[in-house]
């Protein structure tokens, strides 16, 4: 089946044939979306594909991918997706809803949304023969590409700010990619990574630059169609869906996901997608409510590292996700992350500052009356705690110190 037949540019509009761009559009630097032979897939049975696959992750979906099936059956660029979706009664009192799914991509390989990207960009790597993948990460790409391509041979480089959390640090030594610390902020190592792909011939896997990012984090949209709204047919609301923000590709990317279900008519309407920022670092969501598709960089200083962007990459698709859904962009102070981070943990879902950061949107959304009782909810969960647990540690008590005796049990107790 041919996979994917064009890509067009989200500013200009102009279509490209796929061996005529890599990355951005020539003309403006816009992002591009990769176009699907919509018309083949079409004759294709796509629901009873999916629906009857016993393969659980992304590769269920290879239909919709515009790469090839990578093989590898047995390492861990095959367990990337399927991500739990749960039902707290716990969470759905205290935020006021009657219907409100967790869907959780810390249980990805190496814990985080980001291996869905970095799944498919390696998978478009081995088609094209590039020898190294590089791209730029605050930690969470870097380790789901370093992850990713250990698991398949690809020689990986990874930009990171040096400020980076030493658990992010960890994971990409441990695969064994090359490491360049840069004395400087993410905007800066993304930068210097695109020169050196230019400079050396490397495949770029950024974040907001290159369109397969996108097409892997799309997944996660065809599961939550499958998982609760092909699987709850009977929601009487337009499903609303949060999700945290930074450089704009994972919201994107689920608008994608979105708009290519509607494109082959297995929807009928997109859910509403409600971006979610740190006021630290909110250029997105700064347009947002000005109007406006001009997103002006901002300083950015949040906890919440992995959407900490002083200028998103792929603000522009991010902004549309929400003004073309109905949506909204909604801002929370860092206190109300760090709350949600603990909230989130007594019902044993623990998350990283910036997978938190969602559900500190849904409890603000329902304060506000952005959304009210009964609008279902999904809030996605885009990395594990354990990626940074000096953040986690500031969201909750301190654990006592006694000495070892029942007296001294019984005087905390």
């Amino acid at each position: 089946m041919k996979k994917f037949h064009a890509y067009q540019c989200s500013i200009c509009q102009t279509i490209y044939e796929p061996q005529d761009i890599f990355y951005t559009c020539p003309h403006d630097g816009g992002n591009v979306d990769v176009l699907l032979d919509d018309e083949t897939l079409k004759k294709f049975p796509l629901v009873d594909h999916i629906t009857s696959s016993r393969d659980f992750s992304i590769w269920r979906y290879l239909p919709l991918l515009p790469v090839l099936d990578p093989g590898f059956e047995t390492t861990p660029l095959r367990s990337v997706g399927w991500t739990p979706v749960y039902e707290s009664h716990r969470l759905s009192q205290q935020s006021g809803l009657q219907q409100l799914w967790i869907k959780d991509d810390g249980r990805n390989p190496t814990a985080s949304f980001k291996d869905r990207a970095s799944a498919v960009v390696v998978a478009r790597a081995r088609e094209i023969g590039a020898e190294v993948v590089v791209t730029a990460s605050t930690g969470n790409a870097g380790a789901a590409l370093a992850g990713m391509a250990a698991a398949c041979g690809q020689k990986a480089i990874i930009f990171a700010p040096k400020t980076a959390p030493p658990a992010k640090i960890a994971q990409l030594l441990v695969f064994g990619a090359q490491v360049i610390l840069v004395d400087g902020n993410y905007d800066q190592a993304f930068d210097l990574s695109v020169q050196a792909s230019q400079e050396f011939g490397w495949y770029c896997r950024n974040t907001g630059y290159n369109p397969f990012t996108a097409e892997g984090k799309k997944t996660a949209a065809f599961e939550i169609w499958e998982q609760v709204m092909f699987e709850n047919d009977d929601l009487k609301e337009r499903l609303n869906v949060f999700v945290s923000v930074g450089d704009g590709n994972i919201i994107s990317g689920l608008h994608k996901g979105f708009k290519d279900l509607k494109a082959l008519g297995l929807i009928d309407e997109l859910p509403r997608i409600v971006g979610v920022q740190s006021e630290g670092s909110s250029a997105i969501a700064n347009a947002f409510e000005k109007g406006t598709e001009t997103i002006e960089p901002v300083h950015a200083t949040t906890l919440a590292d992995s959407i900490s962007v002083d200028l998103p990459r792929d603000g522009l698709r991010a902004l549309r996700a929400a003004t073309q859904t109905e949506g909204a962009y909604i801002k929370v102070k860092d206190q109300d992350i760090l709350n949600a981070i603990a909230a989130l943990g007594k019902v044993g879902v623990f998350a990283e500052p910036a997978g938190a950061t969602a559900y500190a949107g849904v409890l603000h959304a329902k304060q506000t009356g952005l959304i009210g009782a009964h609008d279902p909810v999904l809030c996605m969960i885009t990395g594990s705690g354990l990626k940074d647990v000096n953040a986690a540690m500031k969201a909750v008590p301190q654990a006592q110190i006694i000495e070892p005796s029942m007296a001294a049990l019984k005087k905390i107790l």
